[in-house]
């Protein structure tokens, strides 16, 4: 499928996330709901948070086991209270959580068609919380299209 599409319409909705600490929270079902809503039928969605210490991500949804090996993977990468880190103005979790979030982002970018956001069959939408302490976090979707 090779085809330009004007952008006719724009929808953008916020979302408050709470996050429970450290961990993944599953978006998908929020964001979904937004693209159905909006009556976009082919375009794009596009997921935005704006914070510093939490990210966005898009991993396998049906292996809870994936989410809980990345968190190990990063928690030996960036571990909390590295005497590496100056910035700990908020705890010990502070600056690696910046370098988390620095290392996995705060946007992306999803297909629309038919009006649904087109994720793989194994794929769900996360917000990755990576402050030890729970959070009300924003996030943005924006839906262009037709």
């Amino acid at each position: 499928m090779s085809r330009a599409v004007p952008v006719e319409q724009v929808a953008q909705h916020g979302l408050v996330v709470p996050t429970r600490g450290r961990g993944f929270t599953d978006i998908t079902a929020q964001v979904d709901n937004l693209v159905v809503a909006s009556t976009v039928q082919t375009g794009i969605a596009n997921i935005f948070t704006a914070h510093t210490s939490c990210s966005l991500l898009i991993s396998e949804n049906a292996d809870p086991a994936v989410r809980r090996d990345l968190e190990r993977w990063f928690a030996r990468a960036v571990p909390d209270g590295d005497a590496l880190f100056e910035h700990d103005a908020e705890g010990p979790d502070d600056m690696p959580a910046h370098v988390r979030c620095a290392l996995s982002g705060v946007t992306l970018t999803v297909p629309v068609s038919d009006g649904r956001l087109q994720l793989g069959t194994w794929q769900g939408i996360y917000l990755w919380e990576h402050r030890t302490r729970p959070h009300q976090r924003k996030v943005t979707v924006t839906v262009l299209g037709q």
